[in-house]
């Protein structure tokens, strides 16, 4: 059986992480399954946990009244499902759910906020990792407006 620890170095975001703090992540992770169109979380939620998709794809997605529901992104093998654990008030602004099998690794935000708070190496690793896929994920969604509503004036 593979260890959990082995299994979460082997992921890209958690690459090269010094053993002592990938002992700590690993104390807040566990591995889950979803089924097909089984929801990870739902908006306005508390973020209590975040995921790391070993395999299958989960879409982002949010619905306005009124009006059908709008796919954000795709999240796939190797990806993160949520940031908002990480930044204040810890709440989700869209809906998860699994498009097909899903097995993902499970973190516990509450454990993993604690463990930034009591060492500051493992707040600086977790933010260092997390930071670059939030602005790829920001700049996704401009161009996805751009796609929308076309170039702002002046650009």
């Amino acid at each position: 059986m593979e260890s959990l620890e082995r299994i979460i170095l082997e992921q890209t975001l958690f690459a090269g992480l010094d053993p002592d703090i990938a002992q700590l992540v690993t104390g807040c992770a566990r591995n889950l399954h979803f089924e097909p169109g089984a929801y990870l979380f739902h908006e306005g939620e508390d973020a209590k946990e975040f995921y790391l998709i070993r395999h299958g794809e989960v879409v982002l997605e949010i619905t306005a009244p009124g009006r059908r529901t709008l796919v954000l992104s795709t999240i796939k093998d190797g990806e993160v499902v949520g940031a908002s654990w990480l930044i204040p008030p810890y709440r989700w602004n869209s809906d998860a759910r699994a498009r097909g099998h899903v097995r993902a690794l499970g973190f516990n935000a509450e454990c993993l906020r604690r463990k930034c708070d009591e060492d500051a190496r493992v707040g600086y690793e977790m933010t260092k990792r997390f930071m670059p896929m939030m602005v790829n994920r920001l700049q996704a969604a401009y161009l996805q407006l751009l796609d929308v509503y076309g170039r702002p004036e002046g650009s």
